[in-house]
This record gives C-alpha cells, sequence and structure tokens, in this order.
C-alpha cells in the first residue's frame, strides 16, 4: 500500500487544526481533540497520522471492490 501524501495541516491561535488533503478540506479538530493530534503528528510520521485522523486513507481493497457483482452496476 502506498504511503499517505499531500496532507496538510495548520493551527490557529485559537487552538483549532484544520487539516487539508491535497489542498482540499479533510478535518477540522477542536480542543483535547487538537492538542492530541498535534503530540502525534510531531512524535511520529505527520502525513500517517493526518491520513488516519481524517479516514481519508485507503485500505487497500478498492481494486477488489471495485470488480465485486454488487459494484458492477452501471459497467459492462
Amino acid at each position: 500500500m502506498p504511503r499517505p501524501h499531500g496532507f496538510r495541516y495548520v493551527s490557529h491561535a485559537d487552538g483549532t487544526v484544520e487539516i487539508t488533503h491535497h489542498g482540499r478540506p479533510a478535518g477540522t479538530l477542536r480542543g483535547a481533540r487538537a492538542e492530541k493530534f498535534r503530540a502525534e503528528a510531531a512524535s511520529g510520521d505527520a502525513q500517517l497520522v493526518m491520513a488516519r485522523w481524517t479516514g481519508a486513507y485507503k485500505h487497500s481493497n478498492e481494486r477488489a471492490a471495485r470488480d465485486h457483482p454488487r459494484n458492477r452496476s452501471g459497467r459492462r
């Protein structure tokens, strides 16, 4: 599975953290969650942490799911 990339976060003076993915909003964290996120991002791989916190990461089953009969309705 490829490593997550394209995430950025901005910490604001009021403690809010805004996370973007390729320039699009992916999540906003406030209060204790924002503090916990900042601590985790500083101590590990920030890209992986942001992907996990936003839920914007691949589960490596997308190709299999695309080919499942239930998901093939529009394609022949």
